[in-house]
This record gives structure tokens, sequence and C-alpha cells, in this order.
């Protein structure tokens, strides 16, 4: 981008509840509308026996055309003006998972795609997890949990992908070692 285009006023192309589309100079963009933004979480878990395992969902993604294996995530105030995002990550781990964490520790800020969309996430390190229910989400979001052994997790994405599913990016964050061999 050129500093003539950052020069440029920001000029709202279209607004919805949730996303609106932007332009400033040259530049189209998206981002969430009213301020929202998402809460992100890595969940994992340990047997009696010391195997770890990370909870993922899978939904249907409209964008897409197909379900999408993913972390847990949420919008953090698109019901609750001013919702804190620890409790928004609370929240959407419990909905989606049926798990609820007893200690959630921020991991920062994050931007999934900042060349077109100003979105942005904050990643949380769920603790202490203790199993409430079958979780797959509200209002007939249909989401499937998978608990997926930490040491399984690249074969089983890869078998996922073979399967037609799309992997949302977020999840390098468990290839990263796999990745870098």
């Amino acid at each position: 981008m050129s500093e003539q285009d950052m020069a440029a006023a920001e000029e709202i192309m279209w607004a919805g509840r949730f996303i609106t589309a932007k332009r400033r100079g040259r530049w189209e963009y998206v981002g969430r509308a009213r301020g929202i933004h998402a809460a992100v979480i890595l969940a994992i878990d340990e047997d009696a026996d010391g195997t770890r395992h990370v909870l993922l969902v899978d939904q249907f993604r409209v964008p897409l055309g197909r379900r999408c294996i993913e972390l847990p995530a949420g919008l953090v105030g698109d019901n609750e003006e001013g919702e804190e995002s620890a409790l928004a990550a609370t929240r959407e781990l419990e909905e989606e998972t049926g798990y609820r964490a007893g200690r959630m520790e921020a991991a920062g800020d994050f931007y999934s795609s900042p060349g077109m969309v100003s979105e942005s996430f904050c990643l949380f390190r769920a603790h202490d997890l203790q199993k409430t229910g079958e979780g797959g989400g509200v209002d007939g979001e249909d989401i499937r949990v998978h608990r997926v052994p930490i040491a399984d997790v690249a074969d089983r994405i890869e078998a996922w992908r073979a399967e037609g599913f799309a992997i949302d990016v977020k999840l390098l964050l468990l290839l990263g070692p796999e990745l870098s061999r």
C-alpha cells in the first residue's frame, strides 16, 4: 500500500450485522462490524497415562462450501457489548466442545489474513479442563468435536484433508514442528 493510499480516508462500501466492506485509496478489505473481534482457544488435556489431546471442532463454513477443521473459537461481544475476551473464550469453549476451562491464559492478539481482512483474534490457552457436556454449539451450529492425541495431529489433518475437509490456517500452530523437519 502506498503512502497515498494510507492518507486516504477509510470509506465504508457496505455494512452488515457482522461484516463491513471498506476501501482506503485503491485498497479494499473487510473488517468486523461494531468492533467485534474473535477469541480462539487452544485446549489441551491429558489422560491419566500422560497422553495429551487437543480439542478441535468442525463445522460447515458457507464461504468455503464445506466443513472446516478448526480450533474452537467465537466472537467476542457479538451478543453482549463490552464482553471480556477471556469470558467469551470460556463460554465458546464450553458451548462448542462441552469442556469448561478452569483458567484461560491469553497468548496475544493475531491477524489471520492481514492483506484483506482487518479482523483480529486473541489466542487463549485453556487450562484445567473438565468435561461438562457434549458440545456442538448453539442455534443449529452442528459443531462436531474431535479430541485428538497431539502425536496424531499431523496424520489426522492429512486424513481430513483427503476426506475433503477444509483446514483452518490456525492449525499450523499444531503442525509447526512437523513443517520444519
